[in-house]
């Protein structure tokens, strides 16, 4: 699978539920998009990174890598903690985002079964990023210091606007 790059439209697009779980090309979505985030060395990708609009995202666990589909986060901790972040649909860009420490949330699994997951460190910022990109929402939005790539960023951003145009 590809990993579509700003400033591909998809990207800003929020994301429809998941319904049909069990259907064979859906089970390969999964697979493929499990493979594709591990082959780019990646924490986490969310489907429409790679052109699916649907509410699925893959993230990397100490078990592996997990499925979380129509994920629904229904507590956030008031403490937030400031880290560094980069995003594979934004290579080289790096900054630091200011994100909610700890999270709970239910979400389906990759056969539509309930299931529920409180994260905390790395794990919850990954789930908050990629839900971002669930709901149409970028990283580069949430920035608040640069580490790299703030010129190239630039430069993205004004050809997404003439795109617009």
């Amino acid at each position: 699978m590809n990993i579509l790059k700003y400033p591909n439209k998809i990207l800003r697009t929020k994301s429809n539920k998941i319904t049909d779980f069990k259907n064979p090309s859906k089970q390969s979505f999964f697979n493929d998009l499990k493979k594709t985030m591990q082959t780019a060395d990646g924490l986490g990708l969310a489907a429409n990174q790679v052109g699916e609009t649907i509410r699925v995202m893959a993230v990397n666990c100490q078990n592996g890598p997990l499925i979380i589909c129509n994920p629904f986060i229904y507590w956030k901790s008031w403490k937030k903690n400031l880290a560094e972040e980069g995003c594979l649909s934004f290579p080289g860009i790096f900054g630091s985002v200011n994100r909610n420490n700890q999270l709970y949330l239910f979400y389906r699994d990759e056969l539509g079964k309930l299931k529920h997951l409180r994260a905390s460190g790395l794990l919850a910022r990954v789930i908050l990023h990629e839900n971002d990109h669930l709901n149409g929402r970028l990283f580069i939005d949430k920035i608040t210091k640069y580490s790299s790539g703030e010129k190239q960023l630039i430069e993205l951003r004004n050809q997404a606007q003439n795109d617009e145009i």
